[in-house]
């Protein structure tokens, strides 16, 4: 399965998974919602950062994933806390998520960037951070 990830442009996110430093995706809601048990180790993540350009820069394999019970607000953040050394959120990201009563935490390895490229946005309705694609030549625009 393939997934289109939304990367923070301003936290630099796509900048520390390139150098190595960051490690690990999060996403966070008060309820269950994408990708909550939608993403296996295996899976292959692409990377467009929120820039408006829509332009895949970069993908790597899930290499694990931890999906969260519900969370009190404390233990959220502690969550956030105890992997801020995989995750790298700034401050805004930090505020984002830690408090969230669901958390998703991706662990990626073997990133690679690729000849950027863009997709077909069309078969989207909600334009989410998080895209399950099943196979990333559905979503290649040509």
């Amino acid at each position: 399965m393939d997934d289109l990830v939304y990367l923070d442009y301003k936290a630099k996110e796509l900048a520390n998974i390139k150098k190595g430093k960051k490690t690990m995706i999060i996403r966070g809601a008060m309820g269950r919602k994408l990708p909550n048990g939608r993403v296996q180790k295996g899976d292959v993540l692409y990377f467009i950062e929120n820039i408006g350009n829509g332009m895949v820069m970069g993908k790597a394999v899930v290499n694990e994933v931890f999906n969260s019970g519900q969370l009190t607000k404390e233990g959220s953040i502690g969550l956030v806390e105890q992997n801020q050394d995989k995750l790298l959120l700034d401050e805004g990201l930090k505020k984002r998520f830690a408090g969230k009563r669901y958390l998703i935490l991706i662990e990626i390895k073997d990133f690679e960037a690729v000849e950027p490229f863009m997709i077909d946005r069309t078969k989207y309705k909600n334009m989410d951070d998080w895209l399950p694609v099943e196979r990333i030549e559905n979503v290649k625009s040509n």
